[in-house]
């Protein structure tokens, strides 16, 4: 197995007053050669937005971008006619495919929206763009892992235009895991949104993560109650 640790202090940071954001690959003013993308997954950003505040209408085409709310509500509105709001325990696919405008926005006056915007490189360029929102149940991943986004059109999870598999757990200290991946050629990027778990030798704490490459199955040991994301990506881009 091989992995690579980012501790949470390393990403990207930028403050605009209305928007808070860290950066786990390049983007916009902050730009790492070593972290343009892993597999599929190219952005990684994690945000709040005041109160009020939001990104105005903006042009997308060939990405999948996969919003994940952890905290308030998101107003969505996009040039096909969707008109959207997502908060914790929904998930949001946007296949921008040949070219879609969105906005994002706090459903909030006053309290702040967090959340998680990640985007994911096609397997096909050039589709028809296509909006998608799920609700999850969060019993369901208390203690085990919860499939959030898949490339299945099987109605289990959210489902995007690569080979990326989005799993979620809540897990409580002194509890162990494993997660065996789809296919040994993959790699999986591990998040610990809150908590503190050990992978192999390797602690991982607030925010730390690691993208792992040559390995089929995870052990993981859980070392103060934590909730975790799991992306398993091909590495064949």
């Amino acid at each position: 197995m091989d992995i690579k640790i980012y501790s949470a202090d390393s990403r990207g940071y930028a403050n605009h007053g209305w928007l808070e954001t860290y950066h786990s690959f390049s983007f916009a003013g902050w730009y790492d050669p070593s972290r343009i993308h892993f597999g599929a997954i190219r952005v990684f950003n994690d945000d709040v937005v005041a109160g009020g505040r939001g990104f105005a209408r903006h042009h997308h085409d060939n990405m999948e971008i996969i919003s994940i709310p952890l905290e308030g509500s998101l107003v969505h509105e996009d040039s096909m006619g969707n008109k959207h709001v997502i908060r914790a325990n929904d998930i949001q696919v946007m296949s921008a495919g040949t070219g879609i405008f969105h906005s994002e926005k706090n459903g909030s006056s006053s309290d702040p929206v967090k959340f998680l915007q990640i985007w994911i490189l096609p397997n096909e360029r050039d589709i028809i763009p296509r909006y998608h929102q799920i609700s999850l149940d969060p019993d369901q991943r208390k203690g085990q892992w919860q499939l959030v986004v898949s490339p299945k059109h099987d109605g289990q999870g959210a489902w995007v235009n690569q080979d990326v598999w989005f799993f979620q757990g809540e897990f409580e200290q002194g509890e162990s895991t494993s997660y065996r991946l789809q296919s040994a050629e993959n790699g999986v990027y591990l998040i610990v949104l809150e908590g503190e778990i050990a992978v192999d030798n390797a602690i991982l704490k607030r925010r730390d993560a690691a993208a792992i490459t040559e390995v089929d199955e995870l052990k993981i040991r859980i070392r103060d109650d934590s909730f975790v994301l799991l992306i398993e990506t091909t590495l064949n881009i």
